[in-house]
């Protein structure tokens, strides 16, 4: 077995990468928060190109819904526009706590 470089791994394409967003948000909340998205995701659609979705776990649990932004092949350094998004159309303040992020890469620019 060969020791790891110590340089980065620089892969031959780029990488197409995926934001996920999650958040807790009061179910007497849900009806103005998707409209809000739904609004917010159209406007990156047009200034970004990027396709977006939102989606919401079937069940509530304490009276919260869980809801997730989805984001598809987003580039470096997206999330703080997601972020800057959420902020300026008032999703920000109907959330429950932290909004949660996450990236994932696809599986075929893993290997």
């Amino acid at each position: 077995m060969t020791p790891m470089s110590s340089q980065a791994f620089v892969p031959a394409e780029p990488m197409h990468t995926d934001l996920y967003i999650y958040y807790r948000v009061p179910v007497a909340h849900a009806a103005v928060l998707q409209v809000k998205v739904a609004e917010m995701q159209q406007s990156i659609a047009q200034e970004y190109g990027i396709v977006a979705k939102l989606k919401r776990r079937p069940e509530a649990k304490n009276d919260r819904h869980t809801w997730m932004e989805v984001y598809y092949d987003v580039p470096a350094g997206f999330d703080a526009i997601a972020s800057n998004a959420a902020l300026q159309t008032g999703v920000s303040v109907l959330i429950d706590g932290e909004r949660h992020t996450e990236i994932f890469l696809d599986c075929s620019t893993c290997a």
